[in-house]
């Protein structure tokens, strides 16, 4: 059998876990995850697709793992999965006390300050990820990319249908920004600090005579900066955040710019 129909076979029934085959087959999807020759959700024209069925081998990875001791220097954990390694091969610089996950994929050049890539995520070429930066399970992070200190990005494995947060290459995500629940950032776009973006969060466009409004979609080339609008309930009006967009990336712009050049660019006080 292929490697896809044992693993949806295993999903819908799961004594196959105690099959040979069965396990084998899990194990093979992680260590391609691990190598980057899988990946939970790749490009396709000017959309995504997502490989559910490989996302549904991590989720059934964590039944067939034991729980182990693993000592790192004076340093020890507990847990069903290992730590990645081999950086110096991959020609990643990984700093202390920064800790990615087997079954993650690091790109050459990725600089991993003190933070966290979690099983299933790939990386991108030349990516940053800063100080407490957070990379969650399956997000899918492009070349380029800057997530700077304390970003959030969510992790997605149940339910199996939803989309993994993908930011697109050279992106430039701000300090404490919060991106979940399958949020996609096109190519070059610039989030201010503390902008949270969730599924059901308006994006609004005020660039225009009109407000334009998007879901969990920044477009390409968009500068965004947190904002709120003004919602009725049943006890009064009350203000509820959002996203703005105020402004496009000029075409002049170095693709490494600080985020306080692109803002200043659209006259936001930095």
């Amino acid at each position: 059998m292929e490697l896809k129909d044992l693993i949806e076979r295993a999903w819908e029934n799961r004594e196959y876990l105690k099959e040979k085959e069965t396990l084998i087959a899990i194990k093979t999807i992680i260590d391609e995850l691990d190598k980057g020759t899988k990946r939970i959700a790749e490009p396709s024209g000017d959309g995504w697709i997502v490989n559910e069925w490989i996302k549904k081998a991590v989720i059934l990875y964590f039944p067939i793992q034991k729980m182990q001791v693993i000592e790192t220097g004076p340093f020890e954990f507990h847990d069903k999965i290992k730590l990645k390694s081999g950086f110096d091969k991959l020609g990643v610089r990984v700093v202390p006390h920064a800790i990615a996950r087997y079954g993650s994929f690091l790109s050459k050049g990725v600089i991993m300050m003190p933070s966290y890539v979690n099983i299933g995520a790939y990386v991108g070429e030349g990516t940053m990820v800063d100080t407490w930066a957070t990379v969650g399970s399956c997000a899918q992070i492009g070349s380029n990319v800057h997530l700077s200190g304390g970003v959030g990005i969510g992790g997605v494995l149940e339910p199996v249908q939803a989309a993994p947060v993908i930011i697109e290459n050279n992106a430039f995500i701000g300090s404490r920004c919060i991106l979940v629940e399958g949020v996609r950032v096109g190519k070059e776009a610039v989030l201010g600090a503390n902008v949270t973006i969730t599924a059901s969060s308006k994006i609004i466009d005020v660039t225009g005579d009109e407000p334009v409004e998007y879901k969990g979609y920044v477009p390409e080339r968009s500068v965004v900066i947190p904002g709120s609008y003004t919602k009725k309930f049943p006890a009064g009006d009350f203000q509820v955040p959002c996203a703005l967009i105020i402004g496009k990336r000029k075409e002049s712009t170095d693709k490494k710019t600080s985020l306080n050049e692109a803002l200043r660019e659209n006259d936001v006080a930095v």
